[in-house]
C-alpha cells in the first residue's frame, strides 16, 4: 500500500458500524491499517470479528445517538481503550417515510436528533480532544460525516431526511473553514442508492427499483463496501489539502 494511504498507527471511532456502510467502512480502515472503536445501539460483533481478523484492534462502544448524551463518553472510551482519536467517521443515522402533508413531529425530532444534533455534538467533542493533541503533539485529525444525495436533492417523503442531509452538508463546510487551520480535515461523503436496511423499501418497490436503476449510468444499486476507499482517501494524508469536500460516491446519479 502507498504511504499516502496507510493508516497503520491511527484510531478510528466509526459510529453505526454494526451493519451496512458503517460495518464497509470500518473494515476498509482496518485494511488500511487503523484500529476502530465500533459505536452503536446494537454490539458490532460482526465488524469486530473482521476487523481482528485483519490483525487490528478493535472495541465496542455502546451508544444511542438519538440524544447527545453518549457523545462525550465515546470520546473517552475510545482514548482509553485504543490509546487515541485520530478518525472520526459519523455514519449512524435513521430515516422516516410518509407524505410532507402527514408527517409528524415525532418522526421529525426522531431524525434531526439523530442524523444532524448528535452528529454535531460528536464532531465537537471529538474536535477538542483532535485540537488539544495536535497543539500537544502535532499531527493530525480527520472527520468524515455521511452525506446523501439529498445532500444535493430534495427527494420525496423524507422531509426529515432530506433536512438533516442538506445540514451535515453545511456543517462539514462549516467546521472545514474552523478546523482547518487547526490540523482537522472535515470533509464528507454522499452515498448514492446503496442496498441497505434504509433502502429496503425502495429496492421492494418495484416501479420506484426501475427508476432509480434507469437513472445510475453504473446500472446497479451501491454495494456498502464501494464507500471502503473513498473512506480510506478522505481518512490518510492523501487527503491532507481536501478540505468542506463532499465526494459523492453514486455510481453516476448526480452526473445525469
Amino acid at each position: 500500500m502507498s504511504a499516502l494511504f496507510d493508516l497503520t498507527g491511527k484510531v478510528a471511532v466509526v459510529t453505526g458500524a454494526n451493519t451496512g456502510i458503517g460495518q464497509a467502512i470500518a473494515v476498509a480502515l482496518a485494511q488500511a491499517g487503523a484500529d476502530v472503536a465500533c459505536v452503536g445501539r446494537t454490539p458490532a460483533n460482526d465488524t469486530v470479528a473482521h476487523v481482528e481478523a485483519l490483525g487490528r484492534r478493535a472495541t465496542i462502544i455502546a451508544a444511542d445517538l438519538s440524544t447527545i448524551e453518549p457523545v462525550g463518553r465515546i470520546v473517552d472510551e475510545a482514548v482509553d481503550r485504543l490509546g487515541a482519536l485520530d478518525i472520526l467517521v459519523n455514519n449512524a443515522g435513521i430515516i422516516r417515510r410518509a407524505d410532507a402533508v402527514d408527517f409528524s413531529e415525532e418522526d421529525w425530532d426522531a431524525v434531526i436528533d439523530t442524523n444532524l444534533k448528535s452528529v454535531f455534538f460528536l464532531c465537537q467533542a471529538a474536535g477538542k480532544h483532535m485540537i488539544a493533541r495536535i497543539e500537544r503533539e502535532g499531527g493530525s485529525g480527520k472527520i468524515i460525516n455521511i452525506a446523501s444525495m439529498l445532500t444535493f436533492q430534495g427527494g420525496i417523503r423524507v422531509p426529515s431526511y432530506t433536512a438533516s442531509k442538506s445540514g451535515i452538508g453545511g456543517l462539514t463546510k462549516l467546521l472545514a473553514n474552523e478546523w482547518a487551520a487547526k490540523g482537522i480535515n472535515v470533509n464528507a461523503i454522499a452515498p448514492g442508492y446503496i442496498a441497505t436496511n434504509n433502502t429496503a423499501a425502495l429496492q421492494a418497490d418495484a416501479v420506484r427499483n426501475k427508476s432509480i436503476l434507469d437513472r445510475i449510468p453504473a446500472g446497479r444499486w451501491g454495494d456498502a463496501s464501494d464507500l471502503g476507499g473513498a473512506a480510506v482517501f478522505l481518512a490518510s494524508s492523501a487527503a491532507d489539502y481536501v478540505q468542506g469536500h463532499i465526494l459523492a460516491v453514486d455510481g453516476g446519479w448526480l452526473a445525469r
